[in-house]
């Protein structure tokens, strides 16, 4: 078995395993072989959109909310974005128990279709004559209710899997979710050339622009993923050594199943990755989500050029990611996947650190009355952003920069645009390591047992 667990080390990232070549051929046909890597790979394909539910969005949503409700401030927005999480959380051991008792197929199901109706809302939200940001606040709560299928998708993987294959299997599902979230903003950025007017559909009231096309897009991708996991997604779990096992969601009993060895499950292990895993996940949703009123109040871009540019730079975040998924595995191989951890908390740490305000540089004031969209001095920050500008800036937007109703404007330092791009790329860096490696640790801690109930 640790020889299993050697081998397990030098399996690509991304790779999976091919029957014929080891004992499993023995104890597995080529058809199951074929028909649980289908499933797996539809799941990773559902974190992937789960994750993308999240982000895809996340550029936009404050100058959406300022566009369709001007009672809407900046604490509202804090509980827009975290009602995604509220509504996960409430979510995840519903369906979890589901998931327990039932085929996997029904939880799945439903909170797809859950977040494909919540999405189709959120493209409402203008409607309504007034009280527009609480339908945004539970559009964007039943997407998150509808993302609980989380814990259902780790737990189906881990079971599904043998031990050799685990490690890979859910190191690539936490990087199918940390993908998502990363580039989730891209997919905002390319729809951001639509412009905030966009088309009308006015038959059924529908604006197509640049914050209703991207949900639109992932109720679209939403009703393929359920018809896919409707055709192809089967009941599988297996033990450590591949063979197929006795398990209440499975369609059709095999007499040569086999029962799961049961274990003592290293409880105070569980509970430390579980909060490693909270704090990653808190990071990098806390970056995303400061990321568009951040700029907006520091460089006095308008809302179009925020989407778009933050779109920009959160898709270069993603093309980082995936380089430092493609090398980790090997990195892990050499020390280790708690130095690995470490090493990537610390760069973070790092990365926020820098983005601390310094100097005696100011932003931008927001006056109603002033639409100067100068920054006092030259810097190199200002020459970015003048460069940045779009030649079809609508100056009918409304005034630009820092709200003067917000104190700390007025004394706190300006985050340089250098420093602000350095601090992202160090995010970018230490978010998908630690992601990665928190979870390929909580693998190994639970085995192939039921993780449901464990899941964060």
């Amino acid at each position: 078995m640790a020889g299993l667990g050697i081998e397990a080390e030098q399996e690509p990232l991304l790779g999976d395993r091919t029957p014929g070549s080891r004992e499993w051929d023995i104890i597995e046909t080529e058809e199951h072989y074929k028909s649980r890597w289908i499933s797996i790979r539809i799941l990773y394909l559902t974190m992937f959109l789960s994750s993308v539910g999240f982000s895809i969005v996340i550029m936009s949503i404050w100058p959406y909310l300022q566009k369709i409700d001007q009672t809407a401030d900046a604490s509202f927005l804090g509980w827009v974005i975290a009602s995604f999480s509220l509504g996960q959380m409430v979510a995840s051991p519903i369906f979890g128990l589901w998931s327990n008792y039932r085929p996997r197929k029904e939880p799945l199901t439903v909170s797809i279709f859950i977040s494909v109706a919540a999405n189709c809302l959120y493209a409402y939200v203008h409607v309504p004559a007034s009280h527009n940001k609480y339908y945004m606040l539970v559009a964007r709560g039943l997407v998150g209710f509808g993302a609980g299928n989380v814990a259902v998708i780790r737990s189906y993987i881990a079971g599904a899997t043998s031990l050799q294959e685990r490690t890979s299997s859910m190191a690539n599902t936490s990087a199918c979710q940390a993908l998502g979230f990363i580039l989730g903003p891209v997919f905002q950025t390319c729809f951001a050339l639509i412009g905030e007017k966009g088309v009308t559909w006015d038959t059924i009231k529908l604006q197509i622009n640049m914050y209703t096309a991207p949900v639109l897009l992932g109720a679209f991708l939403g009703v393929l993923n359920i018809i896919l996991i409707l055709i192809l997604l089967r009941e599988h779990r297996v033990d450590d050594s591949g063979r197929q096992c006795k398990n209440v969601n499975f369609e059709e009993a095999s007499t040569d199943e086999v029962e799961v060895p049961q274990g003592n499950i290293d409880q105070v292990a569980v509970v430390a990755t579980n909060v490693l895993f909270f704090v990653v996940l808190f990071i990098f949703a806390l970056f995303e989500t400061i990321v568009t009123p951040l700029t907006m109040d520091m460089y006095a871009w308008t809302r179009e050029q925020a989407v778009l540019y933050d779109g920009v730079i959160l898709a270069a975040l993603g093309v980082e990611a995936v380089i430092i998924f493609m090398g980790i595995k090997l990195l892990s191989k050499k020390i280790g996947e708690r130095a690995i951890l470490l090493g990537g908390l610390i760069v973070v740490w790092v990365g926020f650190f820098i983005l601390l305000p310094w100097g005696n540089q100011f932003p931008k004031i927001q006056w109603e009355d002033l639409h100067n969209n100068s920054i006092p001095n030259t810097t190199f920050g200002e020459i970015i952003i003048t460069l940045w500008k779009s030649p079809r800036e609508d100056h009918n937007e409304g005034p630009t920069g820092c709200p003067i109703e917000q104190a700390w404007c007025f004394y706190t330092p300006m985050i340089h645009l250098a420093q602000f791009l350095t601090s992202a790329v160090l995010i970018g860096i230490g978010y998908p390591s630690c992601n990665v490696m928190s979870y390929t640790l909580y693998s190994k801690i639970l085995g192939p047992k039921p993780q449901v109930s464990h899941l964060p």
